[in-house]
């Protein structure tokens, strides 16, 4: 096997050698051996693919100059495993270029001869070249579809987003175009060859204009950045103001440390971007059909229900046809789920005295909205709470969601669609949590945080939004014997920063309603109005926002 990571890597040559290429992969929780031979500011992404290599033993690998960070990784290889090689990449596409590149493709022949004691043979290039003939009756249209653009995600990534809907998905990173060729064997064939290589979409190193990649018939574009890649967020900066159709951004270490709330953004975009779920695809286990059919022809009500499984809340909303909130409960997330789940949904059925059977249809959201077994359909939160939110007030225009473990900032239409929407990193700073570890390191209770939005004697500032380094600071300032409503004040204070940051970078547009249960906090509620220097509309019970969102378009299903 021969290990690679560009899509500009003469994959096609190592074949006619008989042997393997492999696309290495870098999703590797611990790098505890990348990281004993690589600095540690090093690209995640090239970390990882030591990590992988390492991991496997790898003992042949071919590279290309994409960055520094890929050279220093040959540096690292060239003198531990069998066979390391980095091709010199041009950054043009131009004769002088692809004759460039023609020899630089004929020294790694020669490399690769002297290693595997194997003769090059052209027939055998020309074999393999033909396997990949383009077929002309092949649709390349790619109207209507969803674009990946950026940095290489993950194939786990790429394949959930395929299987997630119905459009057409066109990958425009590193390494997801397919390797096409049409060169005939009276020609040049290597000169052709390395034309067709650099004829494939143009990389961050190439100096081509890639806005040309975005289509104005894309649905929308996912684009991936890398942490502390400067070249992706550059171009991402430059796209988000000139492309014309709806861009996602999200930002990736290559870990799957925060793998859930990535989907969940992606699952967002999709959902904004009006591309329908391929009813192929679910995790959910679906009731019975008649059993809808029975209780829709009863001549009774229609009702259908919204559970809302929470890192720390379940919430459950049931509404009848007409839109009536008929009931609801919210209750702890615990340990399992799936229990919160079922447990919070027999309480609201319970409250609108109805039996599961009433219930025509239910949509799970949350991030245990996958875990829901008697749920027909799964929406994100974000989807959820812009409906619910819009419904409760049709002139709202900015819903703020500060949950458990994550905030959100979501900009809606005039007609109570999302048109844009931003989440907090994998950093709980900023959300419930955040408050919960501070109210227990301060003896008090959430509450009693909740009451303070002024300062008593001193406006203090903390100066980290890190939950635990907050909570360091929170340590000293008591030693300090500063006032407890002061330092209360200051962590209020510091996560209504922390959200309007977020409010400014989707834009400044009201009303703005705030959902989760951090709204019950009026201290940060007064202080975020304070910031935006307008108010804020709390709804009756911010908790189940989310879950009457999901009622609503359960609703909308079945109409």
């Amino acid at each position: 096997m021969v290990g690679y990571i560009c899509k500009y890597t003469p994959i096609e040559v190592i074949e006619s050698f008989g042997e393997k290429p492999e696309r290495l992969e870098s999703g590797f929780k611990s790098r505890e051996r990348a990281e004993a031979m690589l600095h540690s500011n090093v690209c995640s992404y090239v970390s990882g693919v030591l990590e992988n290599i390492l991991e496997n033993d790898i003992q042949e690998v071919v590279l290309t100059s994409c960055c520094d960070s890929v050279c220093r990784l040959y540096d690292v290889l060239k003198d531990r495993i069998g066979f390391a090689y980095i091709l010199a990449l041009p950054s043009k596409n131009d004769p002088l270029a692809v004759d460039l590149f023609r020899k630089e493709i004929e020294r790694f022949i020669q490399a690769y001869q002297m290693f595997k004691g194997k003769s090059f043979s052209m027939e055998n290039l020309l074999k393999v070249l033909q396997k990949k003939k383009d077929n002309p009756s092949k649709s390349h249209d790619i109207s209507q579809s969803i674009a990946i653009l950026g940095a290489r995600l993950d194939d786990e990534t790429v394949e959930r987003i395929r299987e997630s809907c119905t459009q057409n998905i066109v990958d425009l990173t590193c390494t997801g175009q397919e390797r096409v060729f049409d060169i005939d064997a009276n020609s040049d064939v290597l000169a052709l060859y390395a034309q067709s290589l650099l004829n494939f979409t143009p990389c961050m190193r190439m100096a081509q204009d890639r806005e040309q990649l975005i289509s104005q018939d894309f649905l929308g574009v996912i684009y991936n950045t890398v942490k502390f890649c400067d070249f992706y967020s550059y171009e991402y900066a430059r796209l988000k103001n000139t492309a014309g159709v709806p861009l996602l951004k999200i930002e990736t270490d290559h870990t799957d440390s925060n793998s859930g709330q990535i989907l969940t953004r992606i699952e967002a975009f999709l959902e904004s971007t009006g591309t329908k779920r391929n009813p192929n695809n679910t995790e959910l286990a679906f009731r019975a059909n008649d059993e809808k059919d029975t209780v829709h022809k009863s001549g009774n009500l229609m009702y259908t229900a919204g559970v809302d499984c929470g890192s720390t809340s379940t919430n459950v909303v049931i509404i009848d046809e007409k839109k009536t909130i008929v009931s609801y409960a919210t209750i702890p997330t615990g340990p399992k789920p799936i229990e919160s789940a079922s447990n919070c949904f027999r309480i609201a059925l319970d409250k609108a005295g109805l039996d599961e059977k009433d219930i025509i249809h239910i949509v799970a959201t949350g991030y245990g909205r996958i875990s829901i077994p008697f749920a027909d359909r799964i929406v994100t939160e974000i989807t959820c709470h812009g409906k619910g939110a819009f419904f409760l007030d049709s002139s709202i225009r900015t819903v703020v969601d500060i949950g458990g473990q994550d905030s959100k900032v979501i900009r809606l239409d005039d007609r109570g669609r999302v048109s844009d929407f931003v989440m907090n990193d994998k950093c709980s700073a900023g959300t419930g949590r955040f408050l919960e570890v501070m109210a227990r390191t301060l003896g008090i209770s959430l509450d009693e945080m909740a009451c303070i939005s002024t300062p008593s004697k001193e406006d203090i500032t903390i100066t980290s939004m890190c939950t635990v380094f907050a909570e360091s600071e929170v340590i000293s300032l008591i030693a300090q014997n500063k006032d407890e409503r002061d330092i209360v004040y200051a962590l209020n204070k510091s996560i209504a920063s922390k959200i309007t940051s977020l409010i400014d970078r989707v834009g400044r547009k009201s009303r703005y309603m705030m959902t989760g249960g951090v709204a019950k906090n009026q201290g940060v509620v007064r202080i975020i109005e304070n910031k935006l220097k307008e108010s804020v509309v709390v709804p009756f019970e911010p908790e189940v926002v989310g879950a009457l969102g999901a009622a609503l378009i359960s609703l909308e299903d079945m109409r």
